[in-house]
Formats: structure tokens, C-alpha cells, sequence
């Protein structure tokens, strides 16, 4: 895997669990009864968006070494998910019927 490979593979995950949990614990402004005028009453009222982003951090980051290593091991590899060679035509043997 070359390193750009691996900041793709860790931005994929630290985007994919920020949207996990961006909207845990939110609590919107409507709930709140203090809608700010021009905003939806779906706003969130404080997003805590610097402490989130560090929640999503340390569960990103092992997560992606979690990856790295089974893609640099080769437990799993990308003819695991071939299955068209697997189960496609000629992959067996094929019976044929005596008459």
C-alpha cells in the first residue's frame, strides 16, 4: 500500500465515523425554543464541532490501523471478493447427462 493510499483510506474512515457522530447528542434549536431568525428550527443550538472532531479522531485512527494491517498482511485480499472467478462460468466441474 503506498501512502497515498493510506490517507485516502484514512480519510475514507475519519469521514465515514464523523457522520457516525456528527448528530449524537445534538440537540437542535427547536428543542431548545431558541430559534435564531433565518436559521431552521433543525439548526443545532452548539455543535461542539472541535470535540467531536476529536471523539472521531481516536476512533479513526485505530480503526485505519486496524485496516492497514490486514491489507498489508494479506489476510484479506482482493481475490477473496472475485466471485466471478470463483463461482463464473468453468469454475467447476461440469456433469454431463448420458443418454
Amino acid at each position: 500500500m503506498a501512502i497515498t493510499s493510506a490517507l485516502v483510506l484514512l480519510a475514507v474512515i475519519w469521514f465515514m465515523v464523523l457522520f457516525i457522530v456528527l448528530p449524537l447528542r445534538l440537540k437542535t434549536q427547536g428543542e431548545a425554543g431558541e430559534v435564531v431568525p433565518g436559521t431552521p428550527a433543525s439548526a443545532p443550538t452548539n455543535p461542539q464541532l472541535k470535540r467531536k472532531a476529536k471523539i472521531v479522531t481516536i476512533i479513526a485512527l485505530p480503526l485505519w490501523a486496524i485496516t492497514c494491517a490486514i491489507i498489508l498482511t494479506d489476510t484479506i485480499t482482493i481475490d477473496d471478493f472475485d466471485l466471478y472467478s470463483r463461482f463464473g462460468p468453468g469454475s467447476g466441474t461440469q456433469s454431463t447427462s448420458e443418454n
